[in-house]
């Protein structure tokens, strides 16, 4: 059951890596499209996606509020296949350097770091929810942190979009 898991996780990050030209499309269906194109974005493990450039237009558009808050849902859905990749690939994580130094932070704060690591923009948190799998962190737990983090960080971008348009006007 892992096995198959782990290949789905890294079939649907291939995937969305192959439609990344098409994601800001999605934009232009305002929240739920957000919403959408940040979990997509934030699916992928390990391959980039372009979903903080629309977060940052987005938020010159509509409220930053409500940007925030679709992208952040979205984005903590997204990185839950980190967390579930974590959960079923933990040899191939287990040996990983930048595992060592994260197991060790979250095996004395683990919610912090979640909440750190996610709301700065990083590489690193795909690691992070790596981790968090392979340590079995509560998955409410690790959603909650995540998602507050995540949103603090599309909160940052979306009013920065705002605040840049009205610096161009």
């Amino acid at each position: 059951m892992r096995v198959l898991l782990l290949v789905g996780i890294i079939g649907l990050s291939v995937f969305i890596y192959s439609i990344r030209e098409d994601a800001a499309r999605l934009a232009a269906y305002g929240y739920p499209g957000i919403f959408l194109l940040s979990f997509l974005a934030y699916a992928t493990v390990l391959l980039p996606a372009p979903g903080l450039l629309i977060v940052f237009a987005m938020g010159s558009i509509l409220n930053p509020v409500g940007v925030a808050l679709a992208a952040g849902a979205g984005a903590t859905l997204g990185e839950f296949s980190g967390y579930l990749a974590g959960f079923t690939g933990r040899a191939v994580i287990e040996r990983s350097a930048k595992y060592e130094r994260l197991s060790g932070w979250m095996k004395k704060n683990g919610p912090l770091t979640i909440l750190v690591l996610s709301a700065i923009p990083n590489p690193v948190f795909d690691i992070a929810g790596m981790t968090a799998g392979v340590l079995k962190m509560p998955v409410p737990r690790f959603l909650l942190w995540c998602w507050i983090g995540e949103t603090i960080k599309m909160l940052v971008l979306a009013y920065g979009g705002a605040s840049s348009l009205r610096f161009l006007l």
